[in-house]
């Protein structure tokens, strides 16, 4: 395939259709096409890319094909790339809807076999970019301490601080102040 828009929805139509359980089920398939395969982006530009699509409103995994197709061909790369991301949950959704009611689904031990024994790949799925991510960004057992603490105080459930707007905002504060403090010691060190 030598069209790169062609090439563009391929991929990701298939993460589409191949992956379940959201979006950080489907980062690692992402990675593994964007990153390894077609290397479309470094994997230093994935972690950002990551950083940016998941504080956007929307679905994770739209957000990533818009930001990998706008990277490489502009609009209409990115309008490719989502229309790939989306179609194929359009169809299976469109399927289930003409050929299963909810009693059906409910009734189905054959169905319900399935999804029972999907439910442990998708934890491994969520997992592993999860792991891969922290990796990339150069979180260790000193740095660890920032995104638990922020995920207890987030499942904690007290008013204002189970906020997660707060830590993004938050955190973009620090990474501004951090980034300009280095920016200070790097030129006295010139000096």
């Amino acid at each position: 395939m030598n069209n790169i828009y062609l090439r563009l929805f391929y991929t990701f139509f298939k993460i589409g259709a191949f992956t379940f359980g959201g979006g950080w089920a489907m980062i690692a398939l992402i990675q593994r096409e964007v990153v390894d395969k077609h290397r479309w982006v470094s994997k230093e530009e994935f972690v950002d890319m990551l950083a940016v699509a998941q504080s956007l409103p929307g679905i994770l995994a739209v957000n990533f094909s818009v930001a990998i197709g706008d990277r490489l061909r502009g609009f209409k790369g990115s309008l490719v790339s989502a229309l790939g991301t989306i179609l194929p949950s359009f169809i299976i959704i469109l399927a289930i809807a003409i050929f299963l009611t909810p009693d059906t689904i409910k009734e189905n031990e054959t169905l319900n076999s399935i999804f029972k024994g999907i439910r442990p790949a998708v934890v491994a799925l969520i997992v592993a970019p999860v792991l891969t991510t922290a990796k990339a960004a150069k979180i260790n057992l000193k740095t660890v301490v920032i995104p638990i603490a922020v995920a207890l105080l987030i499942y904690s459930g007290i008013p204002y601080v189970s906020n997660p707007i707060v830590y993004i905002i938050l955190g973009g504060i620090g990474g501004y102040i951090y980034h300009t403090w280095r920016l200070s010691k790097e030129k006295q060190g010139k000096q």
